[in-house]
């Protein structure tokens, strides 16, 4: 059983940053993939980024891509998104997820090839 804690949530301004924390409780070098996930109010949960083992090779969201980095500390057994210049819209609650079993490695990054969850943290975005 793998237990993920997120942190780092809040409430900022638009144009603002925050960083957002996945504490895992194994080695996150076992995972095939860790990924950041949100879910808007009244929207379905979507996929913001992943880094796949190995390389570390990134994938991001396209709504994200240039103002979002997702990396890793093997060491603390953490992984990051770096949020920069949010918008209203990144309001939602953040969940980070991994793929212990390999299922990105079909469904890329997505919840089809998760396998572990966290509860979430919340981010929302003011004007």
């Amino acid at each position: 059983q793998v237990q993920l804690v997120e942190s780092g949530g809040g409430l900022v301004q638009s144009g603002g940053s925050l960083r957002l924390s996945c504490a895992a409780s194994g080695s996150i070098s076992d995972y095939y993939a860790i990924g950041w996930f949100r879910q808007a109010p009244r929207k379905e949960r979507e996929a913001v980024s992943c880094i796949f083992r190995g390389d570390d090779s990134t994938r991001y969201a396209p709504s994200v891509k240039g103002r979002f980095t997702i990396f890793k500390d093997n060491a603390k057994n953490t992984v990051y998104l770096q949020m920069n210049n949010l918008k209203l819209e990144d309001t939602g609650v953040y969940y980070c997820a991994v793929d212990k079993l390999g299922g990105t490695q079909i469904a890329g990054c997505g919840e089809p090839g998760m396998d572990y969850w966290g509860k979430g943290t919340l981010v929302t975005v003011s004007s």
